[in-house]
């Protein structure tokens, strides 16, 4: 079996890691709360893209559903990520759901305010591009993977992806922090739940992955993962779920 390399337990990156102190502190200025209890929607599919959000605790999931009627899930965002995206427009709307998956503690930036600040600091929108620039590639590698390597290579590259955003290092592998169910892998990479039961007891039988008492994955073959969705190696803030 390959070693795990796994560099460190739990990914700490926030996606808005890209932004500085004085940046973060104009963004918190702006903010106001808001609550959002778990199965709640932040927003919907076609609601108005006027809106950005700060997740200051819980966990949100970016969903969308296909014409025939799955879920496809996009993104899952962590406690200090930043949700949403800057319309060009008046009438820009989003094109994804997003919805807690347990109660949410979130600051909400009016677009029109971060306007203002943007305009007055010039390096906030410097800054902002950068994000940007990282959620694109974040959305690029993982359509990447699901086309080009198969529901197999989709799977492993998801995996690597949960381990770089939940993965304690241990004596005999990566083992994921949170549980995720085979609905749970199927959503995330467009396919049924009994296809990933499949890809699973195979990847089992290999020896590239166990499961703990509590049913949390756990990866004792990180290299074979890798090979299998051609792992370009991406940064963490990258390679995220």
């Amino acid at each position: 079996m390959g070693a795990c390399t796994q560099q460190q337990n739990f990914c700490s990156y926030q996606n808005t890691d890209v932004f500085s102190k004085n940046t973060f502190q104009y963004l918190e200025s702006i903010m106001y709360p808001k609550k959002v209890g778990a199965d709640q929607f932040l927003f919907l599919d076609n609601d108005t893209a006027d809106k950005l959000f700060y997740l200051r605790e819980g966990q949100i999931k970016i969903t969308k559903v296909t014409e025939e009627g799955k879920e496809l899930v996009l993104y899952i965002f962590q406690e200090g990520d930043l949700i949403g995206e800057l319309g060009v427009s008046s009438d820009s709307r989003y094109n994804y759901s997003a919805k807690a998956t347990r109660d949410c503690d979130v600051g909400v930036i009016q677009q029109q305010d971060l306007e203002t600040i943007i305009w007055q600091h010039g390096e906030v929108a410097v800054e902002f591009m950068k994000w940007m620039s990282n959620m694109h590639a974040i959305t690029r590698s993982k359509f990447r993977d699901l086309m080009l390597y198969g529901k197999k290579g989709a799977l492993c590259s998801t995996l690597i992806r949960l381990a770089n955003s939940y993965g304690k290092m241990t004596s005999s592998g990566i083992t994921l922090s949170q549980h995720f169910t085979n609905t749970d892998l199927a959503e995330l990479i467009g396919t049924s739940r009994e296809t990933v039961n499949r890809m699973l007891s195979q990847l089992k039988k290999e020896g590239v992955v166990t499961f703990e008492a509590g049913g949390n994955i756990k990866i004792t073959d990180l290299a074979y993962l890798k090979n299998a969705c051609s792992c370009e190696d991406c940064p963490l803030e990258i390679c995220r779920i």
